[in-house]
């Protein structure tokens, strides 16, 4: 009878065991600081999509903005609750990929995949020329230099990222806390007044509504909705990057993504109150979120605190993407679908490959944009209604599939998110297509074919290496160690004597030129290698092209076709200099022979190096 036994202070079978990187993993806290900062800024563009699509049917439209926002608060409490259901049933993260692999079939899920790669991307570039608009409209001197603006705030960005996602957390925690206290403190000071305190930001600046209003039909009011489901961006980030936190991993993330959608719903309701309470209107030049600050409360230095932290959270809120991409990317590595260097994590659970791809392609974005919002925001959230919709669908098969306890009334609120979803993903894509959303729709196709080619790629190199089958067992071959010389030094002796530690036999090769200088050399040569007399021949290799790689890569050839039973080898002495600029020095003849050897056979190679020091 066997007994089991276990240590003191050990963790029961059914938790999850502890994590020595724990401490550069996320709280509930420290994840709503560094992945949420999307959602969070939402509130300054959602209400006024809103309200712009309305102002198209005049004052008598504006009073629809707040059963529009109602509206979409129900969408993010159906969204809020599918991703808690999300992050119970896939604690790896994953998100809308990890659903539809799981419940909708391959092609589906790169196609989730897709969608939020490109809105991760899109988002890093909107966000950031957001936040350096807002700097610009404040300062309009620097409106030349945005494009360096904004890319000094990536890499801003990207360098906090680098140090570890809770490092992000803790620097982006006081700006967040500020923003979402100021955007409390204007709603709860706006609800006391009975009309607005100042009107000074809207003052000389002429009224965006239509002259010739239009009647609110269920066509304008779903594009409303559309338009401000712009608010709902970043809600999936915590659902794909759960691995981020800390044990217990899933319950963490839950509490952020109900903390998340908590706050955002107040802020989101709030503002639409105040709009409706201050009868705002559109105005050109200046957002809804500064005439609400303005009339809330007033025009003096907390006006500015909401302005400044607004602009601040714009451009911070690129974070999310840092937070919840390189996640997605190694899930799709680990699925075969990208490169496997997006697996590797550095110290404090750095993904650094996914962060600095990211940022690159970010910066190209930049730079093709000029910095300039209004180029990217017609591509901007289609990719994560494509997301929300697929998601909604895959926990519908998820709840058919599992029949727990209430699963219908849980599968219908899903479906009823994911009609609402598909039809705001419809909505966008039509409205902006001719502005753009054109390259999303030919992106997403494509980027879903690049990880289908990667994965064949893998797919064949995985049945050449017999992954998955028992190999033959290892055995003895004979060896032959060939070793490119081209003078007599303790750098050679150090090589052959390494060559014979691996060989049966060793063979010194040496290239030589038609030249009659080359040919004196290399004559030089032998009669200082007869008097050496190391014990291994010279094989001198004669050759009408200046290039060393080549004849040693023939010569090679000849050798494993006369001999093959044997094993070859290539060993190439190099010299390890002390400094990092002497490098410079070299001639870098190691690095052609190796490259030609490589290219052209199938032999072992071996680079020995002799350090100076």
């Amino acid at each position: 009878m066997s007994v089991l036994t276990v240590a003191p202070g050990a963790p029961p079978a059914d938790e999850e065991p502890p994590d020595t990187g724990d401490r550069h993993r996320l709280t509930a806290v420290t994840g709503l600081a560094a992945l949420s900062l999307d959602a969070m800024a939402s509130v300054a563009y959602g209400p006024e999509a809103i309200v712009l699509v309305l102002a198209a049917a005049g004052a008598h439209g504006l009073g629809f903005t707040l059963p529009v926002t109602l509206a979409i608060a129900a969408l993010l409490a159906v969204l809020v609750a599918s991703y808690r259901q999300v992050i119970a049933a896939f604690p790896d993260g994953g998100g809308s990929y990890a659903v539809a692999k799981e419940h909708l079939g391959k092609r589906t899920s790169l196609v989730a995949a897709a969608s939020l790669v490109l809105d991760y991307v899109l988002n890093v570039a909107v966000a950031v020329t957001a936040g350096v608009a807002a700097l610009t409209s404040a300062f309009p001197a620097l409106h030349g230099d945005r494009l360096w603006l904004c890319l000094a705030v990536l890499a801003l960005v990207t360098g906090i990222n680098l140090r570890g996602i809770v490092d992000s957390a803790k620097a982006f925690i006081v700006p967040t806390v500020v923003f979402v206290g100021s955007i409390f403190v204007l709603i709860g000071v706006g609800l006391f007044r009975s009309g607005p305190a100042s009107t000074a930001a809207v003052a000389g600046h002429a009224s965006a509504l239509a002259d010739n209003a239009t009647t609110v039909g269920a066509l304008l009011l779903l594009k409303a909705f559309a338009s401000g489901c712009s608010a709902l961006t970043g809600v999936e980030a915590i659902a794909n990057a759960v691995p981020s936190f800390r044990v217990p991993r899933a319950k963490r993330a839950q509490r952020a993504e109900v903390a998340l959608g908590a706050v955002l719903g107040v802020m989101l309701i709030g503002l639409s109150v105040l709009i409706s309470r201050f009868h705002l209107q559109p105005v050109e030049s200046v957002t809804v979120l500064a005439q609400l600050a303005d009339a809330s409360l007033g025009h003096n230095w907390a006006f500015y605190v909401v302005q400044f932290a607004t602009m601040i959270l714009l451009a911070l809120s690129a974070n999310t993407s840092f937070g919840g991409l390189p996640v997605l990317l190694k899930l799709l590595a680990r699925d075969n679908h990208l490169p496997h260097v997006f697996m590797l994590r550095a110290d404090r659970q750095v993904h650094r490959h996914g962060v600095l791809t990211l940022a690159v392609v970010s910066a190209a974005l930049l730079v093709f944009s000029g910095g300039d919002t209004n180029t990217l925001v017609p591509l901007f959230a289609i990719g994560v209604f494509v997301g929300f919709t697929i998601a909604q669908v895959g926990m519908v098969r998820h709840w058919r599939l599992g029949k727990g306890p209430r699963w219908r009334g849980k599968a219908v609120l899903n479906g009823c998110g994911a009609l609402l979803t598909g039809a705001a993903a419809v909505v966008v894509t039509a409205t902006k297509f001719a502005d753009g959303a054109w390259l999303i729709v030919i992106a997403l196709p494509l980027l879903g074919v690049a990880f289908e080619t990667v994965h064949r790629a893998y797919v064949r190199i995985g049945e050449r290496l017999g992954l998955g089958r028992v190999p033959e067992h290892p055995h003895r071959d004979r060896s032959v160690v060939i070793v490119p010389v081209s003078s007599l030094s303790r750098l050679t002796s150090e090589a052959l004597t390494a060559a014979a530690s691996l060989g049966d036999e060793v063979r010194a090769v040496s290239v030589c030129y038609a030249d009659s200088e080359d040919r004196a050399a290399l004559h030089a040569l032998e009669r200082s290698w007869a008097e050496w007399d190391p014990g291994v021949p010279l094989v001198p290799l004669v050759c009408e092209r200046r290039t060393p790689g080549r004849p040693i890569a023939a010569y090679v050839r000849e050798v494993m076709a006369a001999e093959p039973a044997s094993r070859v080898t290539v060993l190439i002495p190099e010299v390890e200099p002390e400094r990092l600029w002497q490098r410079l020095l070299q001639n870098q003849r190691g690095a052609v022979v190796a490259h030609a050897v490589r290219r052209e056979t199938d032999a072992v190679i071996c680079r020995l190096r002799f350090r100076l020091s």
